[in-house]
């Protein structure tokens, strides 16, 4: 039996650690944390739309009746799903690292409702847009609330007594990457450095910055690892991860080399050890990320032809695991 169990909710990690889960852990349904100590208390994360956020918010403060009143709130990456809910937690201080910040300013959630609204002038990214948010996420009366405060590289505050250390290990997933350490505890929330059991996606790279973060969480005295999206793990979540990483660089180098298009190395490539991980169509974007690193930014793929693809991959995928499965639906186990 699983250490952690897998629901939604607020998890009880001990002596003042927290995490809100939100299975399957899939396109949007993020992860985040809480930190007490001494009265204070600090949030790693905030949720995709306003309703998540003010459901994981309501559960904490049941939880933890001082949480009424979040001081710090830590933005772990820029994306949507861990960020968009920032205007709930009024009167915090909100940190970030610069370059999350940054990236943050130039995706903002007005962006993103538009998108949703107009998904059918917008062709492929919009249609993958509609078919994968539509109607699970509402994207209306978002503000955009940046951090108060940046850093850079590393980062120590204190929750109470406690001491939590910032560590910038992007650019990986995206620009700006933050690891959350609690060493007294010897907990971890690692944003989206972890996807735990589910494909991750290299939206900026290089992939050997990723594999260096993996490597950190490792080099740490921690045995509880708080994913951006899945179960709550040990080092063995971080371990899977990494190797991950190192297969679809190697298979990707190979085919690379040997001259083969993006879209033949993503169909060759094979995902049998992966293979209960969700979201496989991300190898679509893995292998586009590391076909530009290979060729130092040179080979630069058309959007909205990556997103054709991705939803392509997708469809392909789920017809061969309901044909495998024996589920008409089509739907992933």
């Amino acid at each position: 039996m699983a250490k952690w169990q897998y629901t939604k909710g607020v998890h009880d990690l001990g002596n003042g650690i927290y995490a809100w889960l939100q299975p399957d852990g899939t396109w949007g349904y993020s992860n985040s944390g809480l930190i007490a100590d001494g009265g204070k208390t600090l949030l790693v994360d905030t949720l995709f739309d306003l309703k998540l956020t003010r459901e994981m918010l309501d559960g904490y403060r049941k939880a933890v009746p001082k949480a009424a009143n979040v001081d710090v709130l830590v933005n772990t990456h820029s994306n949507g799903d861990h960020t968009f809910g920032n205007q709930l937690v009024t009167g915090a201080r909100i940190i970030a690292s610069k370059n999350c910040a940054t990236e943050m300013s130039e995706r903002r959630p007005e962006d993103r409702s538009k998108m949703a609204r107009e998904w059918e002038k917008n062709g492929a990214m919009g249609q993958w847009i509609h078919d994968i948010y539509g109607g699970k996420f509402d994207f209306e009366g978002i503000t955009y609330t940046p951090p108060t405060e940046t850093f850079e590289r590393e980062m120590t505050l204190h929750v109470g007594a406690k001491e939590v250390r910032l560590v910038e290990v992007g650019p990986a997933h995206t620009r700006g990457d933050v690891l959350v350490h609690v060493p007294s505890e010897r907990t971890a929330f690692t944003g989206d450095i972890l996807f735990n059991g589910g494909h991750p996606a290299i939206w900026a790279g290089p992939v050997a910055n990723w594999i260096k973060a993996c490597d950190t969480i490792l080099g740490w005295d921690v045995d509880t690892v708080v994913p951006g999206h899945g179960p709550i793990t040990d080092k063995s979540g971080v371990r899977a991860m990494k190797k991950y990483f190192e297969y679809i660089s190697a298979e990707t180098r190979k085919r690379y080399e040997a001259g083969l298009s993006e879209e033949d190395t993503v169909s060759e490539i094979l995902l049998d050890g992966f293979d209960d991980w969700t979201d496989a169509e991300r190898i679509v974007i893995n292998v586009n990320a590391l076909y530009r690193e290979y060729s130092g930014g040179t080979l630069k793929t058309d959007q909205q032809v990556l997103y054709a693809q991705l939803a392509k991959y997708r469809a392909e995928h789920l017809s061969r695991r309901a044909h495998v499965h024996g589920d008409g639906c089509g739907h992933e186990h």
